[in-house]
């Protein structure tokens, strides 16, 4: 069962790449350079009309397609950090408000402008995002805040643009957010398997398409527990 929820937010920015930067990591460049653009843009199965990813083997694809990242949890690392977290800085393709994208459920579908997205699951924080950012430790504090944003797939390609309205058209029953399915890889074993249980059983019964990752590691956690 899929329950309606029109819960409503709001497209701050849409963010595509803006030059491929030198990066000490096995590609040598990284695409992690997102800034806002004007207008409308298309999104497409794998993601932004002219946005890429460097690094293919580890990121996009059409499990990984768009990244959205709320203003909330950019409002929170500002106050953390001490300076503006502007659109695009952490790699995210829309900055939204309104809606939190870490609280987002697995597969809940939000309607941006005329596409569909729905959610896959959570960004976990690399070796490249830390070298982003210049900060000490910052894989382990981007983890333990757990303001981690989600990805979707695209369902319905279409355009969307900065100023667009964000309906959430339906979000499953299981209830797992990104954010809950994140921190149940640092929890015990017998948690980390109720969170799997309830996702595969979503998926069992129709109420969800898992990405094949998140498939792999909820199985794996079932097994363990």
């Amino acid at each position: 069962m899929v329950t309606a929820f029109p819960a409503s937010g709001t497209v701050l920015a849409v963010c595509r790449v803006h030059a491929l930067l030198p990066d000490d990591g096995a590609v040598g460049v990284t695409a992690i350079d997102k800034r806002p653009v004007e207008g409308p843009v298309h999104v497409r199965r794998l993601g932004l009309f002219a946005d890429v990813q460097a690094d293919r083997a580890h990121h996009g694809g059409e499990e990984q397609a768009v990244y959205a990242y709320s203003q909330e949890d950019a409002d929170w690392w500002a106050a953390e950090l001490g300076h503006t977290v502007t659109p695009g800085l952490f790699g995210e393709n829309l900055r939204t408000q309104g809606l939190e994208a870490s609280r987002a459920v697995v597969g809940e579908r939000w309607r941006v402008g005329t596409a569909l997205l729905e959610v896959t699951h959570e960004r976990a924080p690399c070796a490249t995002f830390a070298r982003r950012m210049g900060l000490p430790r910052w894989v382990k504090r981007f983890t333990e805040a757990n303001r981690v944003g989600c990805y979707f797939r695209v369902l319905e390609t279409g355009d969307l643009r900065a100023g667009d309205g964000i309906v959430v058209e339906h979000r499953p029953d299981h209830g797992v957010t990104v954010a809950d399915w994140f921190a149940s890889r640092t929890t015990a074993p017998e948690t980390r398997g109720d969170v799997s249980r309830r996702l595969l059983d979503a998926e069992t019964a129709g109420e969800v398409r898992l990405s094949a990752e998140v498939r792999a590691r909820a199985t794996a956690a079932l097994a363990q527990a």
